[in-house]
């Protein structure tokens, strides 16, 4: 056998033993190649550093520079390649100005999806117009249907108010601001409160809207608990999950 045949079954091999460790394992596919991914990997950073969970968490983020319906595209190519059979997988986009039936289209392909497997479920965190919705609502309830620089306008103020500077996409450390400066429990209480208000209607529809609390709710589960108590309401539920993994 070649040498770098060898080697690369070797690989394979080492990455499948080190899924095998990981019973909760989540593959994010983000639409933009900064904003999105570098606040996940706040997450993702936490609860490496969570002695409770680092070893049985998978999370990888991978940032695709691509518009909606690629970013699903991508998401199965990869599940395909790497023979992935378990776990999430979560693809994060804006609507932007990209037409109706490509941002809808997401969901449906979705769907479609999770009839195959129900060990590996797809996800649309999606956002319209765009991600900073999602950081918006860390300080207020919105439901204006404005243009997006309106929301980045929001948050330069908010920004500047609270010293933290201008906003900017590509920020570092977007994750511990809208953490520590911000309300995440509230932005999940009022991202749910406005997609309940438009149940029925099509992601274009919801306009402002946003699901990327859905994956939030799903990685703040790993965080150490003085943390998750930022981000979620049910903390018996949190307490009763971290006792099945201490025991």
């Amino acid at each position: 056998m070649p040498k770098k045949a060898g080697t690369e079954k070797w690989k394979k091999k080492r990455r499948q033993e080190y899924l095998e460790m990981k019973q909760y394992r989540y593959y994010i596919f983000c639409e933009g190649q900064q904003t999105e991914p570098s606040y996940f990997v706040g997450f993702k950073k936490m609860i490496e550093e969570n002695p409770i969970y680092k070893d049985m968490v998978l999370i990888e983020i991978e940032p695709c520079q691509a518009e909606t319906m690629r970013v699903i595209g991508m998401a199965e190519d990869y599940v395909e390649k790497n023979k992935i059979q378990k776990g999430q997988v979560w693809c994060v986009y804006d609507k932007d100005s990209f037409p109706a039936e490509h941002f809808n289209g997401v969901e449906e392909r979705v769907n479609s999806l999770n009839k195959i497997n129900p060990e590996l479920q797809y996800h649309a965190a999606w956002s319209n117009e765009c991600i900073e919705f999602w950081f918006l609502l860390h300080f207020a309830y919105y439901t204006a249907n404005n243009h997006r620089t309106e929301y980045i306008s929001f948050l330069n103020d908010k920004f500047k108010e609270l010293g933290i500077g201008k906003y900017q996409k590509n920020m570092n450390g977007i994750f511990t601001i809208l953490m520590e400066y911000g309300n995440p429990r509230l932005a999940i209480r009022y991202a749910k409160r406005i997609i309940k208000d438009g149940e029925g209607k099509t992601p274009t529809e919801i306009a402002p809207g946003t699901k990327v609390y859905e994956l939030v709710e799903e990685l703040a589960k790993y965080l150490p608990e003085r943390f998750t108590n930022k981000f979620l309401e049910d903390l018996e539920f949190k307490s009763s999950f971290s006792y099945c993994f201490k025991k």
